[in-house]
């Protein structure tokens, strides 16, 4: 879990942003909004599927195949 000390001279709006950015950095969101609700695997499955055919199909038309 990220977390900061704050010297006596450092303003709080600023320690607040590198906190917000080290809480970014170590996917706490993110990890949490996965655990938001559970998924069975087999969904878990199918969405990483369709996520790979939308990549691959991104790359094709930059490629210029399609």
């Amino acid at each position: 879990m990220p977390g900061i000390h704050i010297g006596t001279n450092q303003a709080f709006d600023g320690a607040l942003r590198f906190f917000k950015k080290q809480v970014e950095k170590a996917g706490v969101i993110s990890e949490l909004k996965k655990r938001r609700h559970y998924e069975k695997p087999s969904i878990r499955l199918r969405k990483k599927s369709i996520a790979a055919r939308k990549r691959a199909m991104k790359n094709m038309r930059r490629m210029g195949q399609i």
